[in-house]
């Protein structure tokens, strides 16, 4: 065997090793160390109390949500990380949920989620695969075929790239009708936006619309809703007030969703436009800190700040990453564009206006990255200083455009055949999902919403309908150029914060020679009392603190 090729192989055998490491569970949950301390002193450091501060005040009250997003945001960021992978006790009203196990299961899942869902702890109880990190997870039962945790890399990505294509939609049509009044004419648009199109609309002189042509959206509100893979929620505060109540039997206390539900227009503290007249938006369990929804003596349970957190941390979530971009694996793109598989998994798509204060890319980096995925993270600051003394300045979103890159999705609805059809509780079944975002996909297996493929190989194989004539081409591809392609899906990967080197907080070779020689081969036992420090590094948002010596 050549140099070269031992040289693949071995790369190749150290990221099959790093990722079936990096798949076991560990710290996924963090325990409240003021409320079970231990030697090691392991797990969150704040109170919830401490973590709820001053609620959500305004620019000039101290550690209150208002404050803290926009003077410190990276606290901000690492607050909601921390409340996300906390472990909530059932004194603080985590448990049964509101007709736990009893009552019709209805299709709604917004109706009575809780009786086709398992009950958590944690959110990391879900979503906590690569460890540490807002991933993916095991089967969430939320209908009689169950629904594997999708990952939440990009979730923020995914929410503002859906509301500005919504945005376009929704002003097509506008023109259309205007123009078919002007002209007093039939006027066709077709609904472009992004390089993607969703069919068509006619416009009459009269004002009505014909959807019959709209393709892969909600008709008649034009609505893209990104969050589950049916298309069930447009916005993360949705997603989390949701979450809390469903999976772990926690009310929020929400009334920017309660007045937008309502019919009010509501701007977030994350920048988010909630607009009740044109959007149906999911109620949450309450806007009363003093209510007790679900009658279990706890009120309050998650206060309104820590719903500013959460909503902030998952807006500026990472990216995914990718892992060594070879010839074989650039081939494998350019073969994934030409058989027509890009036509629905588009690569790249342009934000026009970012709300994140920073981006982070992650690249493979075999000089900068650690023993442990080879991995390396950049920051990017997106965002202006601006002086308010005697406060903290002000730090605020540049708000200017952003390429995401490697996302491999179109936010459309598809029937992709009998094979990824599911039953819904009802008796109906559901044929249309969202296309799903390829970004992670190389370690996110099984695959499919259900996760009953095993590999990228029975995954594509399942795929008809819409996708028969790509699938088709796919498998008419010899072996060799199949596999590139397979190299190509393989790249696109997940990763652990904790776990992989950055900018923020390079490779630490606090450890002796021996160990770092053992860490280097990533050989067992890796080390003796340094390890895991040894070659080790993360995403040490720590650093972007207004102080930080003051740790979350």
């Amino acid at each position: 065997m050549s140099a070269t090729k031992q040289s693949k192989v071995l790369v190749l055998l150290l990221f099959a090793a790093s990722v079936a490491f990096l798949s076991i569970p560990a710290l996924a949950q963090l325990a409240d160390i003021t409320r079970t301390p231990n030697s090691a002193d392991q797990g969150i450091c704040k109170s919830f109390t401490d973590q709820v501060g001053a609620g959500r005040g305004n620019l000039s009250t101290l550690n209150s949500s208002l404050f803290l997003i926009n003077r410190d945001p990276f606290r901000s960021i690492r607050r909601g990380r921390q409340v996300f992978h906390r472990k909530f006790a059932r004194s603080q009203g985590q448990g049964p949920m509101v007709q736990d196990g009893e009552g019709p299961q209805l299709d709604d899942i917004h109706k009575n989620a809780g009786l086709g869902a398992g009950l958590g702890d944690s959110c990391a109880i879900c979503h906590a695969r690569p460890r540490g990190s807002a991933g993916f997870g095991s089967d969430v039962a939320t209908r009689p075929d169950s629904r594997d945790a999708p990952h939440l890399f990009g979730l923020g990505l995914k929410e503002m790239l859906a509301d500005e294509i919504t945005t376009d939609l929704r002003g097509i049509r506008k023109q259309a009708i205007l123009q078919a009044q002007q002209t007093n004419q039939i006027v066709t648009k077709p609904l472009n936006s992004k390089g993607i199109n969703y069919g068509q609309i006619t416009a009459t002189p009269n004002g009505s619309v014909n959807y019959s042509q709209v393709q892969g959206v909600d008709v008649p509100s034009l609505r893209i809703r990104p969050f589950f893979l049916h298309g069930a929620t447009i916005s993360i505060r949705e997603f989390v007030n949701g979450a809390f109540q469903n999976e772990m039997g926690l009310q929020a206390v929400d009334p920017d969703t309660t007045a937008a539900a309502a019919g009010a227009t509501v701007t977030t503290p994350s920048g988010m436009v909630l607009n009740g007249s044109q959007d149906t938006i999911e109620k949450p369990p309450t806007d009363n800190p003093n209510a007790d929804p679900d009658g279990d003596g706890v009120a309050n349970e998650i206060p309104l700040s820590i719903v500013d957190f959460m909503e902030h941390y998952l807006l500026n979530y990472f990216a995914a990453g990718t892992y060594q971009p070879d010839i074989t694996a650039n081939d494998g793109r350019a073969l994934f564009i030409s058989i027509g598989c890009a036509q629905c998994h588009v690569p790249d798509l342009q934000i026009n206006r970012d709300r994140r204060v920073a981006s982070f890319e992650t690249k493979y980096d075999p000089t900068n990255g650690n023993p442990f995925n080879h991995l390396f993270g950049t920051h990017t600051a997106l965002f202006n200083v601006i002086q308010d003394p005697p406060f903290p300045p002000l730090k605020k979103p540049k708000l200017q455009p952003f390429l995401v890159k490697d996302i491999y999705t179109d936010f459309k609805r598809h029937d992709l055949g009998p094979n990824f059809h599911e039953i819904n509780y009802d008796g109906s079944v559901r044929t249309e999902f969202l296309t799903m975002a390829l970004h992670g996909v190389g370690t996110t297996a099984p695959y499919g919403h259900d996760g009953r493929s095993q590999n990228l190989i029975e995954v594509i194989l399942r795929h008809g309908k819409e996708a028969q004539d790509s699938r088709d081409k796919f498998i008419d591809l010899s072996l060799t150029l199949r596999n590139k392609v397979l190299t190509f899906l393989s790249s696109l990967v997940l990763f652990p914060p904790d776990d992989t080197a950055s900018t923020l907080n390079g490779i630490n070779p606090n450890c002796n020679t021996i160990d770092q020689t053992r860490c280097q081969a990533f050989t067992p036992p890796f080390g003796t009392v340094s390890f895991p420090q040894c070659g080790h590094g993360g995403f040490k948002l720590s650093a972007l603190f207004n102080n930080p010596n003051d740790a979350e």
